[in-house]
């Protein structure tokens, strides 16, 4: 079954003001109004999958999304220093042979 709605912040829920129509397709379950506090709320409501809390160690766990995202900017991260002549050492840019 697909859910059709809306996420909405929660600071918003009191100025809402729906149309009679959507008010009845809630009742009915028609429609779903999620008022999240956090991006990572909606991403879950999205994707169906926790979005992960950060551990001590600054990682997320396995199976989350920021853990996917991690993953990625990770790679992003080490094409960008490989095309950049960072040397990851001293942190310190340094000229690319010619």
């Amino acid at each position: 079954m697909v859910n059709i709605g809306c996420i909405i912040p929660v600071q918003n829920i009191r100025n809402l003001h729906l149309p009679d129509e959507i008010i009845e397709s809630v009742k009915k379950n028609e429609f779903h109004i999620y008022a999240v506090n956090t991006i990572d709320e909606g991403i879950e409501i999205l994707t169906d999958i926790p979005a992960g809390k950060k551990q001590a160690d600054g990682t997320y766990p396995k199976g989350t999304i920021n853990y996917l995202v991690m993953q990625k900017l990770k790679k992003y991260y080490e094409k960008a220093k490989m095309n950049s002549g960072l040397n990851t050492s001293n942190n310190k840019v340094q000229e690319k042979n010619k």
